[in-house]
C-alpha cells in the first residue's frame, strides 16, 4: 500500500508494456489500468502523428489501444486542458485519465478556479517537464546544429542536460542544451522561464529523474501526490500489472537536485527576459502588437481566457470591429483578464500568425503583479 508523499520506483509487469514504454512502462501501465478498472471512461493520449515533430490527441476507450500513447514527444507542444473544456465538456458526466505536464496541471487547476472543469472526475498522472522545442523550431536546429535530416529522426529525448536524437539508423546524437539556447535554438522561450517542473499538483508526478542502479532506465520515479493516486497505483499493483519498489534515498537526493538546477535555469531566464522589458515595456508592446491581424489565435487558444464571444467580435467603445490593426486596447483588456492566471504556457506566442511575443508580456505582467498583490481568485497551488 502506497500514502500519499511516498515516493517509489515503478515498472510494468506487462513485456509489452515495458517494451513499448518509457522508463519502464509505469505511466502507460497506470493509464491502462484506469481505464480497465473503470476508474475512468476514458485516456488522453498523446501521440505521435506523421512524425515526431507531430503531436496528436485521441480519447482511448479501448485498453488495448493505451499503448498509442507510450513515450514523450518534446517537440510536440499540445496543451491538454483547454481540450477538456472545448471537446470534453471539463470532465461534468464522463471521467477521464490524462498525462499532464506542468502547463497542463497549472491550466487545469485554473479551470477549476472558474468551475471549468470537475476535478472529481479527472485523474492526472503527472510528468515531469524541462521544456519543448516547437516543431518548426526543431526541424532547424537538428538540420543546423545536428547536421541531421530531420526527416531521419525516429526518437527525441532531453536527458542529463542534453537534447537527443535518435535516427532511423539507430545514430545517437546529443548536445547540451545551454549550448543550444546560446546560439539562439533549444526550448521555446517560456520553457526557458518556466518554474514548475515536476508538477505535484497532479496525483502522480512521474519521471525518470533519480532512478538509480539496475533500475536506471527501467523504472519511473513516481510521488504519490494525493489518495486518488494511490489509489490508481495500488489498484494497478494489486490487478498484476505494475511492480513497486523503494526510491533509492540517493535517488530521492538527486531528483532533488536536478529540480533545482532546472529552476536555477529558469530563474536565469526569467531575469534576462524580464529585465529586457523593464524600462520599455509599454513601446515593447505597442511596437509588437501594432502587427497584429487580429486573428483571435491569441484568445482562442488560451486555456484561462474566458470570452463573452458576441461581444468579443461585434465591438466595444475602445475596440471597434473591423480594425487591423487593432488598437492597444485590443491586447491590454486580454492582459488584464489573465493578469492573475497566466500559466505561461506559451500557446498565445506560439499559434500567433505574427510571431508577437505575447506570452512575455502575459508572463512578465502576472509575475510582477504575484510579488507585490495576492490573486483576485486565490493563491495558487503551483508556483510560476
Amino acid at each position: 500500500m502506497v500514502a500519499k508523499g511516498d515516493m517509489i520506483y515503478a515498472w510494468a509487469s506487462d513485456a509489452a508494456c515495458l517494451e513499448k514504454g518509457e522508463c519502464g512502462g509505469a505511466v502507460t501501465t497506470l493509464l491502462k489500468h484506469a481505464l480497465e478498472s473503470r476508474m475512468v471512461d476514458g485516456v488522453l493520449v498523446v501521440k505521435k502523428g506523421a512524425d515526431v515533430y507531430d503531436a496528436t490527441i485521441e480519447v482511448v476507450t479501448d485498453p488495448a489501444e493505451i499503448e498509442k500513447g507510450a513515450g514523450s514527444l518534446h517537440c510536440g507542444t499540445l496543451l491538454l486542458s483547454k481540450i477538456l473544456t472545448k471537446f470534453l465538456q471539463g470532465a461534468n458526466g464522463k471521467k477521464y485519465a490524462l498525462p499532464v505536464k506542468g502547463c497542463d496541471t497549472m491550466g487545469i487547476l485554473e479551470l477549476a478556479k472558474r468551475n471549468k472543469v470537475n476535478m472529481d472526475n479527472i485523474i492526472m498522472i503527472g510528468l515531469n517537464c524541462g521544456g519543448s522545442v516547437a516543431p518548426i523550431d526543431a526541424t532547424k536546429m537538428i538540420r543546423e546544429k545536428f547536421g541531421v535530416d530531420p526527416a531521419d529522426v525516429v526518437k527525441e529525448e532531453i536527458d542529463k542536460g542534453q537534447f537527443i536524437v535518435i535516427t532511423k539508423d539507430g545514430e545517437h546524437k546529443g548536445i547540451s542544451i545551454d549550448e543550444l539556447e546560446e546560439e539562439g535554438y533549444g526550448r521555446r522561450s517560456n520553457c526557458r522561464r518556466c518554474l514548475y517542473k515536476i508538477p505535484r499538483q497532479a496525483d502522480l508526478a512521474c519521471g525518470n529523474w533519480g532512478v538509480l542502479g539496475d533500475k536506471a532506465g527501467k523504472a519511473t520515479f513516481v510521488e504519490v501526490c494525493s489518495q486518488k493516486g494511490a489509489q490508481l497505483v495500488d489498484g494497478a499493483v494489486q490487478a498484476g500489472v505494475l511492480e513497486t519498489g523503494a526510491a533509492d534515498p540517493k535517488g530521492v537526493a538527486i531528483r532533488e537536485k536536478v529540480e533545482n538546477s532546472m529552476l536555477k535555469l529558469g530563474q536565469k531566464w526569467r531575469a534576462k527576459d524580464f529585465a529586457s522589458l523593464s524600462d520599455e515595456l509599454w513601446k515593447a508592446i505597442n511596437e509588437e502588437t501594432s502587427r497584429c491581424i487580429k486573428c483571435y489565435s491569441c484568445i482562442e487558444n488560451c486555456p484561462v481566457c474566458m470570452t463573452k464571444e458576441e461581444e468579443l467580435k461585434s465591438g466595444t467603445p475602445m475596440v471597434r470591429p473591423g480594425q487591423v490593426p487593432p488598437p492597444p486596447m485590443f491586447h491590454m483588456r486580454r492582459f488584464a483578464h489573465i493578469s492573475d492566471s497566466c500559466i505561461n504556457c506559451g500557446q498565445c506566442e506560439e499559434l500567433c500568425a505574427m510571431d508577437i511575443p505575447l506570452a512575455l508580456y502575459s508572463h512578465a505582467i502576472r509575475a510582477e503583479a504575484d510579488s507585490v498583490f495576492d490573486p483576485k481568485l486565490g493563491t495558487s497551488s503551483y508556483r510560476n
